[in-house]
């Protein structure tokens, strides 16, 4: 069931911010358990730096109970000893349609996650398509509207992205990621309205130096309402955020970005990631889609 909210825009002219249809999302996410950085494989990881994994699934009960809140339909995939980022279920494949495209990671040390997410996929009743090409899932693909932004440079490979093409019947958008600090497009991209009222146009919030000149003439061009977000705030992978139209899930240290949500109409409601922070991952990593 959908419920329409409406808020007003604090401008000078007073003007009357869009009205945000907040949807039913239905999201899989892994419980935190063997949650550690024993390696490094993006700027944020540093394992001489301990972690404490007791804070790490309080954290993310809260962020569990944040969905639950807002009337989110969640399922849970089973964490397995020895993969500490399985947490971030976002990466584990791309759900669209009741066709889950799997995983492949770039490195060794998340490759054995890939199958034990298509597994879960099969058993519950999804069409899986093995991968043929490198990709890291829904970081490196976002669903806007009816289109599928799609990063490459650091995880996932471009020809996944005419395999997404073939697939899904998309349109898929390439965007190029310039800045290692945001290896995934998950983390400098956040899609604001993933179902849009008729009428409006779907819309997203970026960090524009995370981005080559081509993408972001794209970028431009496609969106040009959209938030940029300020580097204070993509420190806090304030970007990886989840939306359900309405309600938008972000960093609690995202304050400036808080500002430009509620400004637009939208409710930020700032969560605390911080020990998943040091893996690299905010909120929306936490997060796959199921979208049948």
């Amino acid at each position: 069931m959908s419920a329409t909210f409406s808020a007003t825009r604090p401008t000078p002219a007073a003007e009357i911010a869009p009205s945000r249809i907040a949807t039913k999302r239905t999201i899989l996410m892994c419980r935190p358990d063997f949650y550690t950085v024993s390696y490094r494989i993006n700027p944020w990881m540093h394992p001489e730096v301990p972690t404490d994994t007791g804070l790490a699934v309080r954290q993310w009960e809260t962020l569990y109970r944040t969905y639950v809140d807002l009337g989110f339909d969640i399922r849970l995939v089973d964490p397995i000893d020895g993969l500490p980022d399985m947490v971030y279920a976002a990466n584990g494949g791309f759900v669209l349609d009741g066709i889950a495209y799997g995983a492949s990671f770039t490195y060794p040390e998340r490759q054995p996650e890939a199958p034990a997410y298509m597994d879960w996929f099969r058993d519950n009743g999804f069409d899986v398509r093995i991968p043929e090409n490198v990709n890291e899932g829904e970081g490196d693909f976002l669903l806007v509207g009816d289109v599928i932004l799609a990063g490459t440079g650091f995880r996932s490979a471009s020809k996944s992205h005419e395999e997404m093409t073939r697939i899904y019947g998309r349109e898929v958008v390439t965007l190029n990621l310039i800045n290692p600090s945001f290896y995934h497009l998950d983390t400098a991209v956040a899609v604001l309205d993933p179902s849009p009222a008729p009428g409006e146009r779907a819309n997203i919030a970026y960090l524009p130096s995370a981005f080559d000149e081509t993408s972001l003439e794209i970028l431009r061009e496609r969106f040009p309402d959209a938030i940029l977000v300020t580097d204070e705030d993509a420190a806090f992978l304030g970007l990886n955020s989840f939306s359900d139209g309405y309600n938008i899930v972000i960093a609690s240290r995202a304050t400036d970005f808080e500002r430009q949500l509620r400004a637009r109409g939208y409710n930020p409601i700032g969560v605390d990631l911080s020990e998943l922070l040091l893996g690299g991952g905010g909120a929306k990593c936490c997060t796959l889609e199921l979208r049948r």
